[in-house]
């Protein structure tokens, strides 16, 4: 290995670089991690880095990293991390690793905007020595003169880095393939299947092929761009020399780009990147280069035949700098995005089209700690809990090492590219739940002197009396902190249904068999008890309840209440005598004993008026006793808490 430093540097724009160590791996065994980057970007850049999990078989590796990584994203090297002070020994396989990817993806000659001899990235990290890493650039056509990087620049504000430069191209695209085969001869299925897709694929680039782009936003009011067959790049030699058509040529993604230059702190791919929505038609009616007279042909079958009706439901994200031209964006980006998900889903089903029929989606994440969406495709016709599906959310979570008991990954997580205003109607379509969320943030300390605080994990929103309308005055507070304890558990993600009215609650409650009929529409009370079966019926929730004899006696708990939040995380009930209440944390001295309750109390009967509410203390510290001797929790009072557990799964 050849060894000529010449000072280049490196971005880094992701904030995890090295991801978790597998536990199931022995630390001689490396582990391949690959660096994303982006033609668009100066080389070499890294936005991300996946886990390679596929390390004996780079063929079906490659297969993956095609289908996850959107068009305008691409591998740009590898990193080698395991135990080994001996980086020297690992830069080669890093650098074969990238180059062996490299061909499977792109192709000797790199393909879409790839250099045939691209500058790489490769870099190895020794566990060992604190996660030391050491980073070497090579060009594909020179793998021995490899350099040594000796500067680093961590990107600030990596999110802004990127969609300021860059948008989304989004390309939804369903096709029905009508399959026609002889019916005694199964075999031959298969081999009109593919001839069929290949038609798909070739129609993509017809000269009749119609592309509408249009911005996809907020105030989107700027004129669709249409492109024709013969404006792509695909076609140089067909291309058109009219005034108008010559400037369709000249239009750049920026044009219908709407946030250009807007200084707004990131939240969201849906909230802040630039989005271009991509319609695709057949302009049948097109003038022909060519005159001709009308043709029709008749193909008569000759035996018995039936017919197959394969539906691909396609959509592709890809990623494009707001410079790029859009006949480019549809000709190098859109195109072939479209086609390797035509040929992937093809690839998936051919083998189970005449018993299964998989029925295949592609949906389209960003995972936490990543700020650009990946793809993957879900198999529709398992169940999101039976355990092939949960198989493959596992090796994804993997794959981008993320925690093994968090659900981030399933369909309800999935991004939404498809809401923009109606400029037309004055109104637009709202994501979300207009409820409080999070009130406790921002409230004053608990006055614990030297405690260590315990907080609920994540979000939920304030159920509370007369809420929408509904008076449950005076016999409502279990339902509303059930309520909150479930939009929990929707904001998390573990379940995607509705958040239950109080009829939903009784009628899972006496569908179960633990309350007559006559519970329905009635304002009758429930407690912890009631809220565990409801939790374990409608979301498969299971519960620890904790009785205390006496509200004297809960301060006692608070170790125990502690340990939950800071392990489970999740929203407890307190239900004593006639009162319900919702905890949000503990702040316990353990020395000294001393400790304060967060209440979420549901009795607040009135608006959605933050300030209010905390002001009011309806969220807020509470201790057992405050300091004019009251007592918060009453001694004469059995009290039941109600601890959901976190289900542990993906």
């Amino acid at each position: 290995m050849d060894t000529d430093i010449q000072n280049p540097n490196i971005r880094i724009l992701c904030r995890k670089l090295v991801l978790p160590k597998l536990h199931d791996q022995s630390a001689e065994i490396p582990q391949i991690q690959w660096l994303i980057g982006s033609p668009f970007f100066p080389s070499p850049t890294i936005i991300a880095t996946i886990r390679c999990i596929n390390s004996a078989d780079f063929s079906r590796e490659s297969d993956d990293i095609r289908i996850l990584l959107p068009k305008g994203f691409e591998v740009i090297g590898a990193l080698i991390v395991k135990n080994d002070p001996n980086f020297e020994n690992s830069v080669g396989e890093a650098v074969d690793a990238a180059v062996r990817l490299r061909k499977l993806l792109y192709g000797d000659a790199g393909g879409g905007f790839s250099e045939k001899d691209q500058a790489l990235v490769g870099g190895v990290v020794d566990l060992n020595n604190a996660g030391d890493v050491q980073f070497f650039t090579f060009k594909t056509g020179n793998v021995k003169k490899i350099e040594k990087i000796s500067s680093v620049l961590y990107e600030e504000q990596p999110e802004k880095y990127v969609w300021e430069r860059g948008c989304l191209l989004q390309c939804e695209l369903p096709i029905k393939f009508p399959v026609y085969y002889p019916a005694k001869n199964l075999k031959e299925v298969e081999k009109m299947y593919i001839r069929a897709t290949e038609v798909v694929a070739s129609n993509l680039v017809d000269l009749k092929t119609t592309y509408i782009m249009e911005a996809n936003g907020p105030s989107a009011g700027e004129q669709p761009v249409v492109l024709s067959g013969t404006d792509l790049e695909l076609h140089k030699e067909m291309s058109s020399t009219t005034s108008q058509e010559s400037k369709v040529k000249t239009f750049a993604c920026s044009d219908l780009c709407l946030k250009a230059g807007k200084a707004i702190s990131y939240t969201s791919i849906e909230e802040y990147a630039d989005i271009i929505h991509v319609s695709i038609l057949s302009n049948r009616s097109k003038r022909s280069l060519k005159p001709a007279a009308p043709i029709a042909e008749y193909y008569p079958a000759v035996e018995d035949t039936k017919v197959l009706v394969v539906d691909h439901k396609l959509e592709v994200l890809c990623y494009a700098a707001k410079d790029l031209s859009l006949a480019a964006a549809v000709s190098k980006l859109i195109i072939p995005a479209l086609v390797d998900q035509i040929l992937s889903m093809r690839n998936k089903i051919l083998s189970h089209l005449l018993t299964e029929h998989p029925q295949l989606q592609p949906y389209h994440f960003v995972p936490p700690g990543f700020f650009i969406p990946i793809t993957v495709f879900y198999e529709l016709s398992y169940g999101e809990m039976e355990m092939k599906q949960v198989e493959t959310r596992k090796a994804l979570h993997i794959r981008f090492g993320l925690p093994l008991d968090r659900p981030l990954l399933r369909v309800v997580n999935a991004i939404n590219l498809s809401v923009k205003d109606n400029k037309t109607t004055g109104s637009a379509l709202r994501k979300g739940s207009s409820l409080l969320k999070d009130v406790h943030l921002g409230i004053p300390s608990s006055g614990v002197s030297g405690g260590t605080v315990s907080l609920i994990q994540g979000s939920y929103e304030y159920y509370h009396y007369l809420l929408d309308g509904f008076d449950d005055s005076g016999w409502g507070c279990a339902y509303r902190s059930l309520q909150t304890i479930v939009s929990w558990f929707r904001l998390q993600h573990y379940s995607g249904i509705d958040v239950p009215s109080h009829r939903e609650i009784q009628q899972t409650l006496v569908e179960i068999g633990d309350k007559d009929p006559s519970f329905i529409g009635s304002r009758e009370w429930i407690g912890a008890i009631e809220l565990s079966f409801v939790l374990d019926k409608l979301l498969g929730v299971s519960c620890k309840v904790i009785n205390v004899r006496s509200g004297a006696e809960l301060p006692e708990k608070c170790r125990e209440l502690a340990l939950h939040f800071d392990t489970q995380g999740t929203p407890v009930m307190i239900g004593g005598g006639v009162l319900a209440y919702t905890l949000l944390g503990v702040d316990y001295n353990e020395v000294s004993g001393d400790c304060a309750f967060l209440i979420l109390d549901p009795h607040y009967t009135g608006t959605d008026d933050l300030k209010r509410i905390v002001s009011g203390g309806w969220c807020g510290w509470k201790k057992a006793i405050d300091s004019k001797g009251k007592h918060f929790f009453l001694h004469d009072k059995f009290y039941n808490l109600l601890l959901p557990q976190r289900p542990n799964t993906v």
